[in-house]
């Protein structure tokens, strides 16, 4: 099934052709007139240019009218074999659609609503007919019986038009397309973006980067540079400090020689404050007994430091190289990388 772009949105244009694999571009004067195009024919030339195939309007109020607008749109150098012509249908639309298909042009007659009009583009050799799905489904017509009706005469009579399943509104009308078989169909890009998308597939390739993640990077490649650390002889309002000014939600406490002897969090700061009030941000560490926090090696897997937290359900972990203190892990620079403890 070929697959077009529908749209007069050049940032929309340049960014669905970067896919690589579209078969081209429909276009309306009324997209162009949304987007305040000014200058219709430079901008044929423009989007000529940027796509494989441009299908464009020719409009007249007769054949002969219809006829010579393709030509003059051939003759600002469009390229014949890369340009559709689209044409509304009608006695006169279908007349002319026999006659530019005859000197080898291609046309798409579209504004088609009822098998027999299908029928009459598809009887003047119609490069493309092209049934709206949307906008009769909004009339409460069940468009895609017709467009089953378009393909199965394709398919039984041998003609050489491609149906082209129009008016996109949503996903599910791509599914609809595919299962009737027809053979293009022309998507709004704010739809196309929306083809690739399942809740399911989403979470499975977020668990693929989180496992190799964990099985890549070591804990060095995660913490932050800003190691918050308070002496012994400090006082609770400078871990405080040192915790709103760092970002994270604990402290390591060390003594005058530098060497780790506890950790003071944020759970610790809102316990003390309850049990003894504001007068505790005035305390030195050196009041209160420590115990030997949790800590892992620099080098160390993420895996290995998600697996600690978890079995001991904390959110900090000391890091260390060697023994000496080097940073701090929180959960919260591991949330920041989608690993979820």
């Amino acid at each position: 099934m070929e697959l077009y772009l529908d749209s007069a949105n050049m940032q929309e244009i340049e960014e669905a052709f970067k896919l690589g694999f579209l078969t081209g571009l429909t276009t309306t004067p009324t997209f162009m007139h949304r987007e305040g195009i000014r200058d219709i024919d430079a901008t044929i030339i423009k989007l000529s240019k940027m796509v494989p195939i441009l299908q464009i309007e020719a409009l007249g109020e007769t054949a002969d009218e219809i006829v010579k607008e393709a030509e003059r749109l051939i003759g600002l150098g469009l390229d014949k074999e890369k340009t559709v012509f689209k044409i509304p249908v009608s006695l006169e639309g279908v007349k002319a659609c026999k006659r530019l298909t005859d000197q080898g042009y291609k046309v798409n007659v579209h504004l088609v609503y009822t098998l027999q009009q299908a029928y009459m583009a598809m009887a003047a050799g119609a490069t493309y007919v092209c049934p709206l799905v949307g906008r009769l489904q909004d009339q409460g017509h069940d468009a895609l019986a017709l467009v089953e009706q378009c393909v199965k005469a394709v398919n039984y009579y041998g003609y050489p038009s491609k149906i082209m399943f129009s008016s996109v509104r949503h996903p599910e009308h791509v599914r609809n397309a595919i299962n009737i078989g027809v053979h293009t169909c022309t998507v709004p890009w704010k739809v196309m973006k929306m083809l690739t998308e399942n809740n399911f597939t989403t979470l499975g390739t977020q668990q693929f980067f989180e496992h190799t993640k964990l099985m890549t990077m070591c804990v060095k490649d995660v913490i932050k540079p800003y190691n918050p650390v308070v002496r012994l002889d400090q006082s609770v309002l400078d871990a405080t400090i040192q915790m709103t000014e760092s970002g994270f939600g604990a402290v390591t406490v060390v003594n005058d020689k530098g060497e780790i002897v506890g950790i003071f969090t944020d759970g610790d700061l809102r316990r003390r404050l309850r049990e003894n009030g504001k007068d505790i941000l005035q305390k030195r560490m050196n009041e209160f007994e420590w115990r030997k926090p949790l800590t892992i090696e620099a080098g160390a897997l993420l895996h290995e430091a998600v697996e600690l937290l978890r079995q001991k359900s904390v959110d900090n972990l000391v890091v260390t190289d060697q023994g000496k203190l080097v940073g701090m892990l929180d959960v919260q620079d591991l949330l920041q990388l989608n690993i979820f403890v």
